[in-house]
């Protein structure tokens, strides 16, 4: 895969016809999440990157949050960038953005869920309808706990609880009819080369 290298200072070549044109094309703040991204990125090549856009309605509120992924050789990095209406702490609306840098080597997870249409007839490298990309480095866990049982029906004793801790520290949910073609053909692309890279991180 071709690197692409980010340059705060570029105008055009590679960077404005990649990451960046991505960011611009989101039309979400474009020049705040893209000084935010560049400065965690630093002088690194990018192997691979994602922007996701997502509305959310809340109440009689319609909220945008966007989220940049960006694959380096060494890192993992994700950008989060949400607006605000004014409130009791700002008289007007404002943006917050964050960015975590995450080695590949603490990637403990990276799951590909796919919904297909029709599967009965699927046909290989069909897009799938819709696809979650979901990626655990241990920042963040879930657990499920339920009561514990044994297998003796009549058994009434107290066994404690039994459960599954789940790494959930990133959940990306992309499809088709919301968000087009490109952007489920970009997650996947972006999921194998993740992959891909804390495979090889691993050996």
């Amino acid at each position: 895969m071709r690197q692409l290298k980010m340059d705060p200072m570029a105008k055009t070549g590679t960077t404005t016809q990649g990451l960046r044109a991505a960011i611009e094309r989101s039309g979400y703040y474009p020049a705040l999440v893209a000084e935010a991204v560049e400065a965690a990125v630093g002088g690194e090549p990018i192997a691979s990157y994602l922007v996701h856009q997502e509305t959310t309605f809340d109440a009689n509120e319609v909220r945008r949050h966007v989220t940049v992924l960006v694959l380096t050789d060494n890192r993992f990095i994700v950008s989060h960038t949400d607006e605000q209406n004014a409130d009791t702490s700002s008289p007007t609306p404002y943006a917050t953005t964050s960015t975590e840098s995450v080695k590949l080597g603490r990637i403990s997870s990276v799951v590909v869920s796919r919904v297909v249409a029709n599967p009965e007839s699927y046909t290989p490298g069909t897009l799938p309808r819709e696809v979650v990309l979901t990626i655990g480095w241990g920042a963040v866990a879930r657990i499920d706990l339920e009561p514990a049982a044994c297998g003796d029906p009549n058994c009434d004793a107290d066994h404690g609880y039994t459960g599954n801790s789940t790494a959930d520290d990133l959940s990306l949910r992309v499809s088709e009819a919301g968000d087009g073609p490109d952007t489920v053909r970009q997650t996947l692309a972006f999921a194998q080369a993740l992959s891909e890279a804390t495979a090889a991180t691993g050996r």
